[in-house]
């Protein structure tokens, strides 16, 4: 069947019937970026971890998960052997996970192992292939979310010296300069740079930064914040610490999607505020708070959420006996779970914080 050519009325009505016919053997997950279609048909919104949390917990045997490819594996790690794991286009990556592989990851830790005695411990943001988090379960690592991220650095440095993360630079940064991390001890890792970093910059380091970024994040300057500030007095600006620092120094409040979620809800009646992260997220929030003047504070896409849509979700679900699942070695399951699992228990009643949910659009 030629999905692309069905109306939008007809997707909707399949995945509606595909819904209905599988009952509670079937979830759909949609991230909070995700266009407004999806995520009106979706079962449960959210981030990344805390959906694949959800489906890990629920009865359902099939997970479709409308987000990025990591955020499917992340579900395929977490979910119970009678669960099968669908992403409804395989090719939607997530650029700052690609700008850090498994080859280069290993290239660096050698160097970096190699110039120092002392205890490295390497941390990868969630937004990362199944690879790099299997690796930080295999040599003593661990998993960080946007919202839990300075709980992680506190547990690494209890048990090393210094800190390796990937794949971003920036949320990397602006977590340490929580900690009080001086800029000179912040090494920059270019994977693709013509000149190695030297043993002595290794050895000063206290944390090493991976060269990735989120390109949605990037769009938002420091001259933006200036801007609505200008035009605005006494407006509100709120933003996802994946964006430069002087961004976030700059705002008034930086946190993870669901932080940002909660934040522009608990703010006053009438408030002005601006929301620097994708705009999916930003006009759903609009519509969710009639009573708040929200704005965006850049208009920002993420062009590979946005490849799933009616056609390949309606597609997905008419043929979960033919297509394949999200595949991955047990090997790389269990050290990637390992990863996860001392994430998980830093705090079992706070971590991740990512339980809200938008059910409407």
């Amino acid at each position: 069947m030629d999905y692309e050519h069905l109306s939008e009325n007809e997707l909707i009505e399949k995945i509606i019937a595909a819904k209905q016919r599988y009952g509670e053997d079937l979830i759909i997950l949609g991230h909070h970026y995700q266009r407004g279609q999806i995520v009106k048909l979706s079962d449960f919104v959210g981030d990344s971890f805390g959906l694949s949390e959800k489906a890990a917990t629920s009865k359902a045997k099939n997970i479709v998960f409308c987000g990025v490819r990591f955020m499917a594996e992340s579900a395929a790690i977490l979910a119970k052997k009678n669960q099968k794991v669908y992403h409804p286009d395989p090719d939607a990556g997530c650029p700052m996970a690609d700008m850090a592989n498994m080859e280069q990851v290993q290239l660096a830790w050698n160097k970096i192992t190699k110039a120092t005695n002392q205890k490295i411990i390497p941390v990868t943001y969630m937004n990362s292939t199944a690879e790099l988090k299997a690796f930080c379960g295999l040599m003593d690592g661990i998993v960080c979310t946007s919202s839990n991220a300075e709980k992680v650095f506190q547990w690494a440095y209890e048990r090393g010296s210094k800190i390796f993360f990937f794949p971003d630079e920036h949320l990397g940064r602006n977590t340490g300069k929580k900690f009080k991390i001086h800029q000179d001890q912040m090494l920059l890792w270019d994977p693709h740079g013509e000149k190695m970093a030297e043993d002595k910059e290794i050895k000063s380091a206290k944390l090493i930064l991976w060269r990735g970024h989120c390109p949605v994040h990037m769009e938002f300057k420091l001259r933006d914040v200036k801007h609505v500030r200008k035009q605005f007095p006494g407006c509100k600006v709120v933003v996802h610490p994946e964006c430069e620092q002087e961004v976030v120094d700059a705002s008034d409040a930086n946190g993870s999607t669901d932080f940002i979620v909660k934040y522009v809800s608990a703010l006053e009646p009438g408030s002005i505020v601006f929301v620097g992260t994708e705009v999916n997220l930003v006009t759903r929030l609009q519509k969710l708070n009639p009573d708040k003047k929200v704005f965006k504070l850049q208009r920002s896409l993420c062009l590979t959420m946005y490849q799933i849509n009616l056609s390949n979700l309606a597609h997905t679900l008419d043929n979960l006996d033919k297509l394949e699942t999200v595949n991955l070695t047990q090997e790389t399951i269990e050290n990637a779970k390992t990863a996860l699992d001392r994430m998980l228990n830093l705090n079992k009643t706070s971590l991740p914080n990512s339980r809200t949910e938008l059910t409407s659009d």
